[in-house]
């Protein structure tokens, strides 16, 4: 049997890791993202304007990763969201779907109390390993 493969996914186009993880990894079939804040990467900080905004550059962040790791968001089968406030979910969910308009891939949503730098909106994916 094959030894499983595990890359680490870097990129400059998503934020650095806050902390002791990696923002993407790659295995042979999968690849999982860290949560993904509202951060704008040249700067580290949330970008301003709320949860649409904050959802919007969450998965901006999402995509830079997956396609570092030669994927794309086509390609995600399930998803994560944690928010501040449930009240936000429809804002939310308007803005997820821009991004994820067919093929919806699977997706739990929880309120949590509270999320680094203050953020209302984090989101993690899980996506195949496939073309572009």
């Amino acid at each position: 049997m094959p030894e499983p493969s595990k890359q680490i996914i870097r990129t400059e186009k998503a934020p650095k890791a806050i902390g002791p993880y990696s923002a993407g990894v790659k295995t042979d079939q999968f690849i999982f993202t860290a949560g993904q804040l509202g951060i704008i990467p040249e700067s580290g900080n949330i970008i301003d304007g709320g949860i649409e905004n904050e959802t919007r550059q969450a998965l901006k962040n999402i995509h830079h990763i997956l396609e570092e790791a030669g994927s794309s968001l086509k390609w995600v089968v399930k998803t994560t969201v944690f928010l501040r406030n449930m009240d936000e979910f429809s804002k939310m969910n308007a803005v997820y779907a821009e991004f994820f308009n067919e093929n919806h891939p699977a997706r739990s949503t929880v309120q949590v109390a509270a999320l680094p730098k203050n953020a209302s909106v984090e989101i993690e994916a899980i996506a195949l390993v496939g073309q572009i």
